[in-house]
Formats: C-alpha cells, sequence, structure tokens
C-alpha cells in the first residue's frame, strides 16, 4: 500500500525528543484496513517514508486513532526540518 500525503511535523518532549508526523485521518483510515496484515505486534505499522531525497525505515505508532510517523535525526537535519514544518511523505507500508 502506498500513500502521499502532507503534515506539521510535530514534537513531543519526553525524556528526550521525539519528531513525528501526524498521519492524516483518510490516510489513517486506510492503514487500519490493511494494519492485521502489516503489525509486527502493539499495533505499530512497518513503513519505509520518503521525505525530500531520504528515504527510510521506520515503523509508525498508533495514537487516538490514527498514526504518528517518527522522524529521527538523521532524517530530519539534513534537511533542516524543524517542529512546524510542512512535509510531504511518501509512505508504503510493508505488508507481511
Amino acid at each position: 500500500m502506498r500513500l502521499v500525503f502532507s503534515g506539521q511535523v510535530i514534537e513531543w518532549r519526553g525524556p528526550a525528543p521525539y519528531y513525528f508526523v501526524p498521519v492524516p485521518d483518510q490516510e489513517s483510515e486506510d492503514i487500519r484496513e490493511v494494519a492485521a496484515m502489516a503489525t509486527y505486534g502493539w499495533g505499530v505499522i512497518p513503513v519505509e517514508a520518503r521525505i525530500g531525497e531520504v528515504v527510510f525505515g521506520t515503523s509508525l505508532f498508533p495514537k487516538d486513532g490514527g498514526y504518528l510517523l517518527p522522524l529521527k535525526n538523521a532524517v530530519r537535519k539534513p534537511q533542516g526540518i524543524a517542529a512546524g514544518d510542512d512535509v510531504t511523505v511518501e509512505l508504503t507500508v510493508q505488508l507481511k
């Protein structure tokens, strides 16, 4: 399953800051339809994502009926991405 969407980068401050892009409602609904074929536990969904020229593997985190795409420093820093920035994400859900 391949999706393209835009979203605003958010920051979660815990013991260390983490950055995420919330997956929009419609795309989250599409992902939920295939979640059982993709998850490897705890509701996380393995994906390959692209933002700009950077392609990376990660897992979507379930949150309030939707999903969050975590952004590693290796993805954010080379592109100057910060909290509040709008980014376009190309996302491929890795089905089992």
